[in-house]
């Protein structure tokens, strides 16, 4: 997801992967693959605790509120200007953003397919567009939940539209070309299947970090990607990191924009505490007798 907010006045930016954690019937492979889309987060569900249900409830149901208004105002925004390269690409994150929060395939696959249409749109008059590719690529992650094995057709894809975005703009939405790079080739299958892929996952991953350490989505990754691999003297020494930035980043990253990724982020946070906690009682040596 795969982290970053709708924050639609200012910069790109968007909630890496969040949202897309409902559970899925579909075949082994498409599951495996359509873990990247959600920081939101499925890296996260190896560990899921959650909280209340009727806390939960009420908070995703605050967010999709939200997540459904800001693409309607989009919208609206892009059918009375539909030649505006920035309302098309702004579109296509807000449909994005929404399709986090449907509750049916029909649905996810029908606004994913509007995004994706408004971000071609930016590229056929803009082929230097990192926003159109980077969104092209959000959008198609959204269109690939809703296959079969044709989902990891989407892969090949999303995986061009990143790299594109990466060589055009390294820093949009803070490192999320390769931020999105990393989480694709950590969570999909390996090959012959698919593109998964253990060392470029660390190597896009570490380099979000290095782009933008300020930001907790990417070092939540890291520590994740720690643990998913047995890394857990990385995953202990990241989160002391995380907690240092902790502070600071409720001051760079606040405002209404950011309520659902700090919802996403303070609760993979508190999942990675609790499992790190218990990691390093495990690793400390047993006390002498006396």
């Amino acid at each position: 997801m795969l982290a970053t907010p709708n924050s639609w006045g200012r910069e790109p930016t968007k909630r890496s992967n969040k949202g897309l954690n409902a559970p899925f019937s579909k075949t082994f492979w498409c599951c495996w693959l359509l873990i990247w889309i959600f920081p939101f987060l499925f890296a996260g569900a190896i560990f899921a605790q959650t909280n209340s249900a009727a806390t939960n409830q009420v908070t995703i149901a605050n967010l999709s509120k939200r997540a459904e208004r800001v693409y309607q105002a989009a919208r609206t925004r892009l059918q009375s200007t539909p030649n505006d390269a920035e309302a098309a690409w702004q579109f296509g994150r807000a449909a994005f953003d929404w399709a986090d929060y449907v509750t049916t395939d029909k649905e996810r696959a029908d606004i994913a397919q509007q995004g994706i249409a408004a971000c071609r749109k930016v590229i056929e008059k803009d082929p230097e567009s990192a926003v159109g590719h980077y969104y092209l690529g959000m959008n198609l992650g959204q269109l690939a939940r809703t296959k079969d094995l044709g989902a990891l057709k989407i892969v090949d894809q999303m995986e061009a539209e990143f790299k594109i975005a990466l060589s055009l703009d390294p820093k949009l939405d803070h490192a999320g070309p390769d931020r999105n790079l990393g989480l694709l080739y950590r969570d999909a299958p390996g090959w012959p299947v698919s593109i998964g892929s253990k060392s470029k996952s660390k190597t896009h991953l570490q380099n979000a970090l290095k782009l933008a350490p300020e930001y907790p989505e990417n070092l939540l990754n890291v520590i994740e990607a720690d643990l998913k691999w047995g890394d857990k003297n990385g995953a202990i020494r990241e989160l002391k990191k995380l907690d240092e930035l902790w502070p600071t980043a409720r001051q760079e990253f606040a405002g209404d924009a950011w309520i659902s990724s700090w919802a996403d982020w303070e609760k993979r946070r508190g999942i990675l505490q609790k499992h790190v906690s218990a990691t390093s009682k495990a690793l400390q040596p047993p006390h002498e007798k006396p």
